[in-house]
């Protein structure tokens, strides 16, 4: 069946909005600051920063234009470009497996949203106050124990992202975006507004931004590209999608940069909110994964009003989740509702059943599967189902998807037609761009997945 063509943002100010939002996840705010933390603060947020230049814009702005050129869904527009700009026809099979890790990678997303969920639940309850390090790890663990806590967080959060998706474009995607995208970066301000006054915020503001040129390894230069990479979320189709919802007018390369400096930006004051509390309580920055649900809790239970900002916290955590997973959803929804004869209220709420069920497979792999580890060779050895499907989305998937985006536009579409979608820019900017798109971005992600298969 042919697919159609899908509905326009409204405006340039809503794409960019939807956008940022799709970006601006938890990664931002819960990986950002663990591996800032783990790699030593200024030298890691350094070749974050340069990372976002080098291979993030250039990488998005070929994803949305190629969106554009298509105007449809990720497998919606590789047909178009087999048809009409040389694409070979099996680039298709690409589009339908990335489909299909989307779908994987947004059902563990909405069990650790679950998570923040629960966190934001029981910190407006009173029952995160005056944890100390054991209690905290108690409490985190109590979690992963209960299968049922964590399908009800799960479960809602899933309803949540259905009703907007379902809702369509414009009254869905738009009306959501409008408020929840201001709304977590006054949050965002608020919290660095409160770290300033009650925390070390000068000896965080060194830990950032002043290279402790000691800590520059390969090691850490693969984490702040790898940082940057997954938090855009190249790669799958979900910036293709809303790229194809792009009005002919939006300037491409200019949305890149304003989307990839808000991502950018969001992960600076995440970090500016979290480690002043960090620093004034004596923990530690280089706390891992733990640091957002085993560490923060502790200093929230110490500190004046702790209690609402850890929930004030948390409920950022929620609508950062909450954004990002609205477009992973819709860039499914968007095909399915394009070539069938189902209503996207239908397909939506199908998919979201389907979605539920198979995150119980992630939900089990932290307490009844937790020794359910189905392969025992290779890198594949001792991983659950948690395991096995967030080494295929962030390991397999996103790092091939991106280098194959940059290989449609770097070298398959023309100069030409580059052009002709990108506004025809200026000639040093389309000259940078293709020399980043074509060699310094495949590079890098080339270096990411690599090293995700050591």
């Amino acid at each position: 069946m042919t697919e159609q063509k899908p509905p326009l943002w409204s405006s340039n100010y809503t794409f960019l909005l939807a956008s940022i939002g799709s970006t601006v996840g938890l990664s931002n705010i819960w990986k950002f600051t663990y591996l800032a933390g783990e790699h030593g603060g200024g030298v890691f947020v350094l070749v974050y920063l340069l990372s976002l230049l080098v291979m993030g814009i250039p990488i998005l702005a070929a994803e949305l234009m190629i969106g554009r050129r298509g105007g449809k869904s990720m497998v919606g527009t590789l047909e178009v470009l087999s048809a009409r700009d040389g694409l070979h026809p099996r680039w298709t099979l690409f589009g339908r497996v990335s489909m299909i890790g989307v779908f994987l990678i947004l059902s563990f997303y909405c069990v650790i949203a679950g998570w923040t969920l629960d966190y934001t639940v029981t910190s407006f309850a009173g029952m995160l106050n005056q944890l100390d390090a054991e209690t905290a790890v108690s409490f985190y663990n109590e979690l992963l124990k209960s299968p049922v806590r964590m399908m009800i967080g799960q479960g809602v959060f899933v309803v949540a992202t259905v009703w907007i998706v379902a809702l369509g474009v414009q009254e869905g995607l738009e009306r959501s975006v409008s408020w929840m995208m201001p709304m977590l970066f006054i949050i965002l301000v608020a919290l660095v507004g409160y770290a300033m006054v009650t925390g070390e915020f000068v000896q965080a503001l060194k830990f950032m931004f002043w290279p402790d040129w000691s800590r520059f390894t390969p090691n850490t230069v693969l984490a702040a590209f790898g940082q940057a990479f997954f938090s855009l979320g190249i790669g799958v189709g979900v910036m293709l999608t809303y790229g194809a919802y792009m009005p002919r007018t939006t300037h491409v390369l200019k949305s890149a940069a304003v989307i990839s400096f808000s991502d950018g930006l969001a992960s600076m004051l995440a970090g500016l909110a979290i480690f002043p509390i960090v620093f004034q309580y004596g923990l530690s920055p280089a706390e891992g994964p733990g640091l957002i649900f085993m560490t923060l809790p502790i200093a929230f239970g110490e500190m004046p009003g702790g209690g609402f900002v850890g929930a004030l916290f948390f409920l950022l955590l929620v609508v950062a989740a909450l954004t990002s997973s609205i477009s992973l959803l819709e860039s499914i929804v968007a095909h399915l509702v394009a070539t069938s004869k189902y209503s996207r209220k239908r397909i939506s709420i199908v998919a979201g059943i389907i979605l539920w069920v198979t995150g119980l497979g992630t939900v089990f792999s932290f307490n009844l599967a937790k020794d359910f580890t189905p392969f025992a060779f290779g890198p594949l050895e001792g991983k659950t189902f948690f395991g096995l499907l967030d080494y295929f989305g962030s390991n397999l998937l996103m790092p091939v998807g991106g280098i194959l985006m940059a290989v449609i536009a770097g070298w398959i579409l023309p100069k030409a037609t580059c052009e002709e979608e990108l506004l025809n820019p200026l000639p040093i900017h389309i000259n940078v761009w293709r020399f980043l798109i074509r060699y310094v971005a495949p590079m890098a992600v080339g270096m990411i997945f690599l090293s995700n298969l050591a």
